[in-house]
């Protein structure tokens, strides 16, 4: 009867510790439930959070490229502007400083016609001739380029066609240049080009620059090309 009495404790004890054990457990079940349902509100909140970030972002991204588009548009707008206000104008280098001594118009409208060979009696209509504004160079440097604005667009043209067909440009053992003064935009776009030319020439090929487009005339036909890139490689079909 004794050690009966012994086990009917034990056995309350352990109902007591199981009891105890499972009524903590629960406890911290419910308590786990609740950590993992705030965890997952949180976590669904921020997946909303990011949600609305990278659709903001999007947005972002949108007018980020419209405000890029618009501002490529209204550069281009002004450099077409620049070059139409240039459209008469002609660039010439190789002229030493102060040859002209104070009175630019003048000298190039006596130099001129007999440099290019042009017809006797040409009259050159010069609106405006002023050399470039930059620091006067060092000695040994290259002169300042002179930047004429013709009146007419045809006699502009008239000048740089005969300054093209005699090639070599020569005053006073000074090598003359001309070309149209174009924005610096342009004249990059232009300079890229440049390389390709040697390669042209050399393969004898015709080719015009139009104004930033070299159109190439090959077998018959003439092809507009912008990238030196897809001309060399239409060079080597």
């Amino acid at each position: 009867q004794h050690l009966q009495t012994k086990i009917d404790r034990l056995e309350e004890d352990i109902k007591y510790k199981l009891t105890d054990v499972i009524t903590t457990t629960s406890a911290t079940l419910v308590e786990l439930k609740d950590l993992i349902s705030s965890l997952n509100h949180h976590v669904a909140t921020a997946k909303q959070r990011v949600s609305n970030i990278e659709d903001a972002q999007q947005d972002l991204n949108r007018e980020v490229m419209e405000l890029r588009k618009h501002i490529a548009d209204l550069c281009s707008k002004v450099d077409d502007q620049e070059n139409r206000a240039r459209r008469n104008n002609v660039r010439i280098v190789g002229f030493p400083e102060g040859v002209e001594h104070g009175r630019p118009i003048k000298f190039l409208q006596e130099t001129l016609p007999e440099l290019l060979k042009l017809p006797s009696g040409t009259s050159l209509e010069v609106e405006r001739a002023h050399r470039s504004l930059a620091p006067k160079p060092a000695e040994g440097q290259r002169s300042h380029p002179f930047i004429v604005k013709f009146l007419r667009y045809q006699v502009r043209e008239q000048i740089l066609t005969a300054a093209r067909s005699l090639g070599t440009l020569e005053w006073n053992g000074s090598r003359i240049l001309m070309s149209p003064d174009l924005s610096r935009d342009l004249m990059e776009q232009r300079w890229r080009l440049m390389p390709i030319k040697k390669v042209l020439r050399e393969k004898g090929l015709k080719y015009l620059f139009y104004p930033v487009t070299l159109k190439l005339t090959c077998d018959g036909k003439t092809r507009s090309f912008m990238e030196p890139k897809v001309v060399e490689e239409f060079l080597q079909q």
